[in-house]
């Protein structure tokens, strides 16, 4: 520091001092810092439209301190952090600060500068200044009589959120880049690993690991849109998208559609790119666009020597023997230091020394492989263990080695290819130790086992002796009915509100007046602890789109399963039956995008994917609001000993259906999917697909949606007629586009639940659908076919059927 900055910052901590020492600072106005102004403690100052505040903050459970902005009804979701790498411990010692020269400067409680605009080629400005929180989330220091020249301005400083009037891109007049970085962890907000940035000497946003490797891209900037995110052109909550490039530098901007609606773009802790929403509908703050759309595919997600599992919870763990190497962040959800051995190899030159391998199955290798000469896959091993920076390897076809971490394993799923076989390199004491662990580890799980069934036989008998309340609570809020208690609550299931393949449902109310559905299972007999295992599984599996079990009653052959009750009853009954209810556009179209959610939900979050395999109105079940619920997830799993037989008795079942039950292939996440396209024909048309044959095939409704959205014709012609056209055309365009997606013949070629959630909120666009050849063929077919699945089991080998073919992937 040279002399003269030295001097200005002394008379800065003086006149600081001054301020403390006598508190002679006048009060400030809500959303202004005027010169010789200082906050600290727990003042704040909010924009005029009492939008966004600024402020000290403490994130998550730290005990550190920042001054941030956030927005001031959204749950403290800061949108951008001043002193990121230097927190203070005493907001009330400390200070932000607005000098005299314009500097504004956060002093720590030994009054150190710890963070300042102060720029020294910024020329000095004396009683002239104010800083201003702005209602676009921008913190400005400009000319106390000129608001226009902009001193200082945090949208040129951003941390990990990029609000609409902010830029991104790269200024050639200081040379620095406009970046986001995220967040450490949720309670870290210094610089993580990833960024978001523009490429040098081009257009296009990269997302990169460690400043240099590239997980992610925009693509070109083509004049409207980047060329891999054509969805900008038709977001429905931003507009004015520009990109810029001259003199000063290269950069994008945006404005938001509806001021009521307030977006942000955030690079997330986890390095994937997200959008969010939030205003009065949606005050949560909902998520509608990310990249990429799986956590496992950012680089180094996991760090070095980890393997990310996208169907886990927990996505992230250590390969076999090793462990986290900052165990704290870890568990804070910051996986990118990665995993360190547990045991060091034992390798000299030339010698493997008494290193061996693990086998993990079933992944996709490791980024950055080298090629050995080898014939086969012991030759390939030996010149592994002769190299003793060789970590892995792997031998197909060819001799593949790595060195070094290991970044961007992934574990496999049975939709994704079959995966590699990759032969982990690990100390031979700590294989020897690994199954050492493994036999212990089977002896106690032997033990324990016996000694909870032994209890739970104990337990049951108890129960059936002593009087009590008649239930218990065995995990969490899951509660286990005694069976006399539900047959009270139900009058003996005198009331009956609906029955399907899987059992009846009956209406109950318990003691303290909550009502309940109360189903009564068609199940085969099956062992207490099997039954138990997998209606916790169920209960552990929870979400606003699904219906919440409350509990369970297993005594002698007796299985039921007890749910909140749904006072609006089925989608069934409300759409298809004589009701005096009809339900509106905009109530349909949240069913569908809530149902969608759901079955997301059930595909792709949980940490086994559950497959509903009987997606029907029926199993949509609306809430006091008319919010859809899904029904009867996770059975297909409960009764899978005799679900075929299950499959060939449910009611209403067939015309929801995927083809590939009926060719006996394995079912997917894909089934559900397409059961949901036939659903939202129907949430449409408010009829049955099968009664609207009318006056012949042609009239069959998915054929009638998959011709008018192929010519592109007016939709309002498919609406129910009830509705009278009272319906938004774009969204009623992309229902029907939603829907004949889903209903096409390969399974391939159908979208995700994640997809179809983001087509039914404008966030993608996937164009046109193709007519499915089922629904072509179909309507060549003879008039005396009244069922599609009629036409496709003629075709079908005679082979094929409801029968053991069926396989029930991942339910």
């Amino acid at each position: 520091m040279d002399m003269s900055r030295r001097n200005s910052f002394i008379s800065q901590s003086v006149l600081l001092l001054l301020c403390f020492t006598f508190k002679a600072y006048t009060s400030m106005a809500s959303n202004t810092i005027s010169p010789g102004q200082s906050l600290s403690g727990n003042q704040t100052i909010t924009s005029p439209g009492g939008i966004f505040e600024l402020g000290f903050f403490t994130p998550g459970n730290s005990q550190n301190h920042y001054i941030g902005i956030w927005y001031k009804k959204l749950q403290k979701t800061v949108v951008w952090v001043a002193n990121r790498n230097q927190p203070v411990s005493d907001p009330s010692s400390s200070a932000l600060h607005l000098f005299q020269n314009g500097n504004l400067t956060l002093l720590n409680q030994s009054k150190s500068a710890v963070w300042s605009t102060h720029d020294p080629s910024l020329p000095v400005f004396s009683n002239s200044t104010k800083a201003m929180l702005l209602d676009n989330g921008n913190f400005v220091i400009t000319d106390a009589f000129n608001s226009s020249v902009i001193i200082w301005q945090s949208f040129d400083h951003p941390t990990d959120t990029w609000l609409p009037g902010g830029k991104l891109g790269y200024s050639k007049v200081t040379n620095e880049k406009l970046t986001l970085t995220p967040w450490r962890s949720p309670e870290n907000p210094a610089p993580g690993i990833f960024s978001l940035e523009i490429e040098q000497n081009g257009t296009s946003f990269l997302l990169l690991y460690n400043g240099s490797i590239r997980y992610w891209t925009t693509g070109p900037w083509t004049g409207k849109i980047f060329t891999n995110v054509p969805e900008i052109e038709l977001n429905h909550y931003i507009t004015n998208v520009t990109y810029v490039s001259n003199e000063m530098g290269s950069y994008v901007s945006y404005d938001a559609v509806n001021p009521d609606v307030f977006i942000r773009y955030v690079l997330d802790i986890s390095g994937q790119f997200k959008a969010y929403k939030w205003g009065k509908d949606f005050p949560q703050g909902n998520s509608i666009w990310l990249r990429p759309s799986e956590h496992c595919e950012v680089y180094g997600f996991c760090g070095a020597s980890s393997i990310c599992n996208q169907q886990q919870v927990h996505l992230c763990d250590c390969l076999e023997g090793f462990q986290p190497k900052s165990p704290n962040d870890w568990e804070l959800a910051d996986h990118t230091d990665g995993c360190v051995r547990k045991v060091p190899l034992q390798c000299s030159a030339g010698n493997g020394g008494n290193d061996t391998f693990v086998v993990v199955p079933d992944v996709r290798f490791p980024n950055n492989s080298k090629t050995l000469a080898a014939e086969n896959i012991n030759e390939c091993k030996s010149a592994c263990l002769r190299n003793c920076s060789c970590t892995a390897f792997a031998y197909d076809n060819e001799c593949l080695v790595w060195t070094g971490g290991l970044f961007n394993v992934k574990q496999l799923t049975l939709d994704e290819k079959v995966g590699k076989v990759l032969h982990l390199r690990i100390a031979a004491s700590e294989a020897i130790e690994v199954k050492k662990e493994s036999k212990t580890l089977w002896i106690v799980i032997g033990v324990l086992g016996g000694l909870l069934a032994v209890l739970l036989i104990i337990a049951v008998i108890a129960k059936n002796e002593c009087s009590g309340e008649g239930f218990e609570v065995v995990e969490g809020s899951l509660v286990m009915f005694r069976y006399r208690v539900l047959r009270s609550a139900t009058k003996n299931f005198s009331l009956k509100l609906g029955e399907g393949g899987f059992g009846s449902v009956f209406k109950g109310t318990l003691q303290n007046s909550t009502p309940i559905a109360v189903k009564r299972l068609n199940c085969p007999k099956q062992a207490d602890k099997q039954f138990l295992t997998e209606v916790r599984t169920i209960g552990k599996v929870q979400h606003i789109n699904l219906v919440r079990l409350r509990g369970f009653c297993a005594e002698t052959s007796k299985r039921f399963l007890v749910y909140d009750y749904m006072p609006n009853g089925s989608l069934e009954s409300v759409l298809f039956q004589k009701s005096p209810i009809v339900l509106d556009w905009k109530a349909r179209y949240n069913i569908a995008a809530g149902t969608a959610r759901g079955l997301a939900y059930l595909h792709e979050e949980c940490r086994e994917c559950i497959i509903h395999c009987d997606i029907k109105p029926e199993n949509i079940l609306l809430d006091a609001e008319y919010a859809p619920k899904i029904a009867d997830f996770g059975l297909a799993k409960l009764m899978s000993r005799d679900f075929s037989r299950i499959i060939t008795t449910m009611q209403g079942t067939r015309g929801y259906i995927a083809p590939e039950w009926i060719s006996g292939e394995a079912i997917t996440p894909k089934a559900d999917a397409f059961s949901y396209g036939m659903l939202l024909f129907e949430l449409i048309s408010g009829r049955r697909n099968r009664d609207l044959l009318g006056d012949g095939l042609q009239n069959y409704f998915p054929t009638r949606v998959a011709n008018v959205v192929t010519k592109e014709e007016d939709v309002i012609t498919l609406l129910d007629c009830r509705l009278e056209g009272n319906a938004d055309k774009e969204e009623l365009m992309r229902a029907c586009k939603a829907a004949c997606w889903c209903i096409q013949d390969d399974e391939k070629d159908r979208p995700s639940m994640g997809q179809v959630v983001q087509l039914l909120e404008g966030v993608i666009e996937l164009g046109i659908p193709p007519i499915p050849q089922f629904l072509d063929r179909f309507s060549k077919s003879l008039d005396e076919a009244i069922d599609y699945h009629d036409y496709i089991s003629s075709a079908s080998d005679s082979r094929h059927g409801y029968s053991s073919n069926i396989t029930i992937s991942g339910a």
